[in-house]
């Protein structure tokens, strides 16, 4: 017991490492760093606070005054790295950037993610934790939108089970017919194959691997950024070797990124 609670563990680990990886590369989006950095700009505000990090909790160690020049380094997020006419650098936050003017003297544009672009998505990737029937079910996925409203997945789940560990490989096809929507609705279908590898210490018998499809339906939404949430429910069929197929319930959650 203790040691598939640590497998577990080690998986969803594995898991998070990869979607922070993943977070990271499309955090970095081209075409607004091509559009905001670089860019010099004048202070509109009757300051602007440099922090020494992208984020609240780093410490303030200098202020720019109104009518001082600054120049966009980068972007990271909500933040961005500035440099000054004396040459230190630090983080401001887009709240205290919105009137900096630009060379022409026109007010600042920046870049925002949102719900529009979340629906115009192309490729989406993303990891949940959920149950198999019992078991603790980790799955991996990735997307790419062939129309507005349907997509195509290929998805692998592992599944630990008291008696067993399954790997579920599928392909799907995601119909999303409101895809504008907050909350937006999705309906699953697919087919793939369950290998089933038994605990050897508890069962004697052989691997095996099965055929199976399933349907499903859940929702989404867009929380921030290219971040997203998805829950999902799947009912599986596996076409067992031995004639006799059985069907599967799959609940999971988890989050998303898309670009």
């Amino acid at each position: 017991m203790l040691k598939d609670k640590a497998l577990a563990k080690n998986s969803i680990n594995w898991m998070i490492g990869l979607l922070v990886v993943l977070t990271n590369m499309t955090l970095w989006n081209p075409e607004s760093i091509a559009k905001e950095t670089g860019q010099i700009g004048q202070v509109a505000d009757p300051f602007i606070e440099l922090h020494t990090g992208p984020g609240r909790g780093y410490p303030i160690f200098h202020v720019v005054n109104r009518g001082d020049v600054v120049e966009i380094i980068r972007r990271k997020t909500g933040w961005f790295k500035l440099r000054i006419a004396s040459g230190k650098e630090g983080w401001a936050h887009r709240r205290n950037m919105e009137k900096t003017l630009t060379s022409t003297g026109e007010q600042m544009k920046f870049t925002d993610i949102t719900r529009k672009d979340f629906a115009k998505r192309r490729w989406e990737f993303g990891t949940l934790v959920g149950d198999f029937e019992g078991a603790t079910a980790l799955t991996l996925y990735g997307g790419r939108n062939i129309t507005p409203n349907l997509s195509a997945e290929l998805s692998i789940t592992q599944a630990i089970g008291t008696f067993s560990t399954n790997w579920i490989g599928s392909v799907n096809l995601v119909a999303h017919p409101f895809p504008n929507l907050r909350f937006s609705p999705f309906f699953t279908l697919g087919a793939g194959a369950i290998r089933t590898e038994p605990k050897t210490t508890l069962i004697q018998t052989i691997d095996r691997t099965d055929p199976t499809a399933h349907v499903g339906l859940g929702i989404r939404t867009h929380v921030a950024q290219r971040f997203v949430i998805r829950m999902e429910y799947r009912s599986h069929v596996v076409f067992s070797s031995n004639e006799n197929n059985e069907e599967a319930n799959e609940w999971k959650a988890g989050f998303a990124i898309f670009f």
